[in-house]
This record gives structure tokens, C-alpha cells and sequence, in this order.
């Protein structure tokens, strides 16, 4: 197969520089790629069931196969060791591990991922491993679900148990991806699991997510002192439409209600006055200092929401513009900067990331930065030659890396890069209609082709090591 060289591809930004010890990794999720959703012991999570309704997702795509990574880690491994990729971020299925959310792991759980870190260290891959991407078991959402105070206690123990049983594999750890879209997508909006409808119940979800989190950190640092342990936060860079004060407003509303929410908690131990004023009537407080027994925000919840992490996780895919909209909620609505070339309809504005890069250090946080996710869809195809050839990634990759690059050499301290994602893979609600991946998947086969963008990233990262071990005198 014909591997585009890097002479012939677009070069990164002459103004952005990267680390010796930069993380240049890729990223999935279990329920996206694993399937094998009746072996192992699994039990059944929110995601099996939201699937599996009637009108949920494409097609009624859901992740019982997926691309069958239970079956095929290690030659998914072996993929990314020949594509000189050097980190991965991966997620455990909580319903594999926990199969009902309550009592001891299941032992042919915790085997599958011992052997899947162990396999990335036989390959030199260095794992960060997140604990909750969204597939809650279905036992917990019975008993109530993320609006229920007793899940994010259930989740510190689930988080504990994981620390004994896999915490000597990995040091990097992400507690919980996107609580946003965990509590806003699934309990608001309803086009994720668990498909609810109702503000109040999403608001109560976003801060049982963020308790969670801090229950989860504090279990870390009880078992395994030594872990790097953070949270990931899905961050849109938000403009006002046009200069009126009516759009202003609306812009400030929508950073509010989707990024401050869960910023302000983590790196400043309080919810924004413009979040509460937004959500107040859910029972958002700032602190909760005065609660009664029964209010949403407990005392000493928030010293357990910003207990110090060890870094800061950022995903970020959306750069928005925000109009003034009597009719939406909030009396505010968005849309996508242009150009939005993606099959996704996203834009693909570079300086967005680095706006978002520099926000974050400069209004929230000292720790280390890293963009734990950050990719776009396009409509991929195996051409007669069995290649794929995605140049539009590529131009995505070579800006976004560049926008990083250069927040470095302005003094942002960024330690690593995650394409999402690694490969082609269940698209939530879209099933198997969007094409994130560097790898080409071929599901009715499970045949995976690297895409174009992976040997380019492949060439990108070697080059870069290069570049970082002439400078520093290491070895690539």
C-alpha cells in the first residue's frame, strides 16, 4: 500500500514547539470498540439498553460487536506500536469490571485489562486510563441513575477497587470524560444514554458527576499515592454572533450552562454566579455551605469536587458562535463557525483550541494541560486501490497540532496530544455513520486500513521526537 511520505504533506507550523516527554497519543472508549457485550462476566450498562430502542441511534447501530476489540486488543496493540504511536488513552467498561455497580470486581474483567495495560507496556505504550466514559451499569440507573446522590458514592468505590486491582499498570488516570455530555446529552437534550428529558434531573446528574470525581481522586490518593489523577471536560470556544449586548449576554449564558458549570467547581471550589443564576432553580447553590439535608449541594461537597488533581483534561471539537434566541432555551442559540467541513458539520478553526488552551491556564489552572481528545469526521471509503485517503484529516491534524504547538512556545504548559480516535468505531447516537478514526475499519469484516492521517501522524510524531531529542540531547 502506497504511505504518503511527510515531505509531501503539510508541515506543522514553524512557530509551534513540543516537549521531549510530549504525550502524542490516540484515544477510544470501551463501548465503542470492544463489543462483547454478553462475555466476560459484563454486565449490562446504559448504553446496551438506550441502543437497543427504537429510534436511539442510526440505522439502530448499537455496540454488541462494535469492532470487536475484546477479541482483537492485541493485534489493535500490534497496529499501534507499527504506527509508532507512543500513548493511548483507553477506558475500562465499568459494567465489565462492576457488573451490577455494587460489591467485588469481576475477576474475568479485571483479567482483560491487566492483560490489555500489560500488553501496552510489552509495547512500549503508555496508557492513561479513564474510569467512566458514559457506560453507567443499568442496575445503577435503576436505582436512579447520576441524579441520585448514592451513584457518585458508588462510583468512589468502584474507583477504589479499580485502584487495588489495575493501579500498578498505569499512573495516568482520568476519573470521568465530559461530564457535560454525560449529564446535559443524557439528561436534558435525551439523544444520549439514558435518553432523559427533564433540566432538573441533568442539573442534579452534572453535579453528582463532578462529586464523583472528587470521591474517585480521593480514593486515588488513599490506594495509589503515586497515580496522576485528573478529570476531562469538554470545552467549546464560544463567540458572540455580533457585537450587540443581546448576543454578549447569550454568549455568556451558554458558557455558563456548558463550560463554567464544570470548571468553576473543579479549579475554583464554587459554581459561577452566572451558573447559578441559570440553574438556581435546580438547586445549584455555591457552595452549599447552608444546605438542608435534602438540597442538591451537601456541605464539604465542593472541598471534594476541587480536591488538587495532578493535571487537567481537555476535549474540544466545537468552535461556536452564540446568538441571542427568545425561542431556545436560555435565550440563547449557536451554530458553527465556518468553515465547518467536517461530516459532522464542524468547523475546522485551529486558533479555537489555543484560545481554549490559553483560557484554561490563564482563568482556572497551573496544572499541566492535556488535550485528551480532539479530531473531526469526514466520509472515508476504501478506494480500488484498498487505500484510504483522507487529506481533509490531515489539513484537521496539521492545524489543531500546530494551534497546541503553539500555545507551548506561548507558555501554555501542554503535556500531550490525543487524536480521537485511534480507530473508526460506534458513534453514540450516529452508530457507525461517522468515521473518526486514523484506522479504517471495515466492520462487516473487522479488517482494519490505516488511513493516510495515521501514517502522517506516524511521521509527524517521529519527527517531532527527533526534533525533542536533538534539542534536549535525548534519545527519540
Amino acid at each position: 500500500m502506497t504511505q504518503p511520505p511527510l515531505s509531501a504533506s503539510p508541515a506543522l507550523s514553524p512557530a509551534a514547539t513540543f516537549p521531549a516527554d510530549f504525550a502524542w497519543g490516540v484515544a477510544t472508549a470501551a463501548y465503542q470498540i470492544e463489543g462483547a457485550v454478553n462475555e466476560g462476566g459484563r454486565g449490562q450498562s446504559i448504553w446496551d439498553t438506550f441502543s437497543h430502542q427504537p429510534g436511539t441511534t442510526i440505522h439502530g447501530d448499537n455496540g454488541d460487536i462494535a469492532c470487536d476489540h475484546f477479541h482483537r486488543w492485541e493485534q489493535d496493540l500490534d497496529l499501534m506500536g507499527e504506527l509508532g504511536i507512543p500513548s493511548y488513552r483507553l477506558s475500562l467498561s465499568w459494567s465489565r469490571l462492576q457488573p451490577t455497580g455494587v460489591g467485588p470486581l469481576n475477576p474475568e474483567g479485571v483479567r482483560f485489562y491487566r492483560d490489555l495495560l500489560a500488553g501496552c507496556a510489552a509495547r512500549g505504550i503508555t496508557p492513561y486510563v479513564t474510569l467512566y466514559h458514559w457506560d453507567l451499569p443499568q442496575t445503577l440507573q435503576d436505582d436512579g441513575g447520576w441524579p441520585a446522590r448514592r451513584t457518585a458514592h458508588r462510583f468512589g468505590e468502584y474507583a477504589g477497587l479499580v485502584a487495588e486491582a489495575l493501579g500498578d499498570l498505569a499512573e495516568y488516570w482520568i476519573t470521568i470524560n465530559e461530564p457535560m455530555c454525560a449529564a446535559f446529552l443524557g439528561h436534558s437534550w435525551g439523544m444520549q444514554a439514558p435518553g432523559i428529558k427533564d433540566d432538573r434531573l441533568a442539573v442534579r446528574a452534572a453535579h453528582h458527576l463532578l462529586l464523583a470525581h472528587g470521591l474517585a481522586l480521593a480514593e486515588f490518593r488513599a490506594r495509589r499515592p503515586e497515580a496522576k489523577v485528573g478529570i476531562t471536560n469538554i470545552i467549546g470556544n464560544l463567540n458572540p454572533a455580533s457585537n450587540s449586548e443581546a448576543d454578549r449576554k447569550a454568549t455568556e449564558y451558554w458558557d455558563a450552562v456548558s463550560n463554567r458549570i464544570f470548571l468553576d467547581p473543579v479549579y475554583r471550589g464554587s459554581y459561577a454566579e452566572s451558573t447559578i443564576a441559570a440553574y438556581g432553580q435546580y438547586g445549584l447553590t455555591a457552595t452549599g455551605e447552608d444546605a438542608s439535608a435534602e438540597d442538591l449541594v451537601q456541605p464539604g461537597d465542593l472541598a471534594i469536587i476541587s480536591a488538587p488533581g495532578d493535571f487537567a483534561g481537555i476535549n474540544h471539537y466545537t468552535n461556536m458562535l452564540v446568538s441571542a434566541d427568545e425561542a431556545a432555551p436560555g435565550g440563547a442559540s449557536w451554530t458553527h463557525v465556518l468553515p465547518a467541513p467536517s461530516s459532522f458539520g464542524w468547523s475546522n478553526t485551529p486558533a479555537a483550541l489555543k484560545a481554549v488552551l490559553k483560557r484554561v491556564a490563564a482563568e482556572y489552572t497551573s496544572l499541566p494541560l492535556y488535550v485528551t481528545e480532539n479530531g473531526a469526521t469526514f466520509h472515508d471509503y476504501v478506494d480500488p486501490n484498498g487505500e484510504v485517503r483522507d487529506p481533509e484529516r490531515i489539513d484537521y491534524l496539521r492545524g489543531y497540532l500546530s494551534a497546541v504547538g503553539e500555545a507551548i512556545a506561548d507558555g501554555v504548559d501542554v503535556r500531550g496530544y490525543f487524536a480521537w480516535s485511534f480507530m473508526d468505531n460506534f458513534e453514540w447516537a450516529e452508530g457507525y455513520d461517522k468515521r473518526f478514526g486514523l484506522v479504517y475499519v471495515d466492520y462487516g469484516t473487522q479488517a482494519r486500513i490505516p488511513k493516510w492521517s495515521a501514517y502522517w501522524y506516524r511521521d509527524i510524531i517521529a519527527a517531532q521526537r527527533s526534533v525533542a531529542a536533538v534539542t534536549t540531547g535525548a534519545t527519540a
